[in-house]
């Protein structure tokens, strides 16, 4: 029995590859590189000893899709695959949803052929949109400011209409806060394509030279500091997260939502400064006017990840930044080696 992670080569597909490898899963890896590298592959191997199956396949292709459940006893699917960049969605809405939906459909659609009936889903703590009080809570209500959230919050009721229409599917929405950090190892780690979209590639960016200085949005929120809190949550905890969703749901049916983050909310020149602690590197910034839809605040109430699945974050802030930080020096080391 095999679990098929889709964009399984992306950052936080590949760390939950060496997760439930590390558990003893068989573990089948399809995705298109359109945001990650299949040298990735061998990384994952290289951590565990043991090399995942890997397909190059877009996973809106119901034939290949086909064929991957075919060839293999899949028990399960963690669902990764899809476009991620706020920014992109609200220029590019249509491609976002074309391409969200349809990879989230098309693998619902083949697991129901298949009998395969455990999904776990890669969602977002932007369906809390910006209404909700901090910390945010499973039952709040869901809204969303831009096409990316649109799509996550879609998928999730897609995937409480599919359990309401069959009780036998277990479908888990994981509500992801700010991963960061990498494996120990820096083997393996999230590499971002043009300008990073999140806080902590960029700072890395800033500290290995790649870009001057980093801007920061806005410091006249209701906060501390003036600048925005965001609950950031380490990446190998994460991944932990998903084995966990994947034990509750082979006996528990129906659609539920949890929470992955650590409950505690860290500031950008919080981050800032625990970077430098951490691991020597000035971060030179500038304070620029605020982004549209950014909210103040934001970080998990965590409460039902440790009743429901028996997970709790374990890393601590400086782990994240000084794993992060040994990724990106292992990285940038490979690049100029090659």
């Amino acid at each position: 029995m095999s679990v098929l992670l889709t964009g399984g080569t992306g950052y936080i597909g590949s760390h939950t590859a060496v997760e439930l490898l590390d558990a003893g899963y068989d573990v089948v890896l399809a995705d298109d590189l359109s945001n990650s590298e299949e040298s990735v592959v061998g990384r994952i191997e290289r951590i565990c000893g043991k090399r995942p199956l890997f397909y190059k396949a877009d996973v809106k292709d119901r034939g290949i899709l086909g064929r991957i459940f075919s060839e293999n006893d899949i028990e399960a699917v963690i669902h990764f695959a899809g476009f991620k960049a706020v920014g992109e969605s609200v220029g590019e809405p249509l491609m976002y949803y074309r391409n969200n939906l349809d990879t989230a459909i098309s693998v619902l659609e083949t697991m129901k052929e298949t009998g395969c009936r455990r999904f776990i889903f890669s969602s977002s703590a932007t369906v809390y949109g910006m209404n909700n009080t901090v910390p945010f809570r499973e039952d709040m209500p869901r809204s969303s400011t831009n096409p990316y959230g649109t799509t996550k919050l879609m998928i999730e009721m897609i995937m409480e209409d599919l359990c309401r229409s069959d009780d036998t599917f277990s479908c888990v929405a994981l509500r992801y806060f700010n991963p960061v950090g990498a494996h120990p190892s820096g083997l393996i780690g999230e590499k971002p394509s043009g300008v990073p979209n999140n806080l902590t590639p960029y700072i890395q960016q800033v500290a290995s030279g790649i870009r001057e200085k980093l801007y920061v949005f806005g410091n006249d929120y209701d906060t501390p500091d003036g600048t925005g809190v965001r609950d950031y949550i380490h990446v190998t905890d994460l991944a932990a997260g998903h084995l966990c969703a994947m034990k509750y749901s082979s006996d528990h049916p129906g659609f539920c939502a949890v929470n992955l983050g650590t409950g505690t909310g860290y500031s950008v020149l919080e981050m800032v400064r625990a970077f430098e602690k951490v691991n020597g590197v000035k971060i030179p910034y500038e304070i620029s006017p605020r982004r549209p839809g950014d909210i103040a605040s934001c970080y998990a109430d965590v409460t039902k990840a440790k009743q429901l699945l028996g997970w709790q974050a374990e890393k601590g802030l400086e782990d994240m930044l000084r794993d992060a930080w040994n990724w990106e020096k292992n990285r940038t080391g490979r690049q100029e080696s090659e």
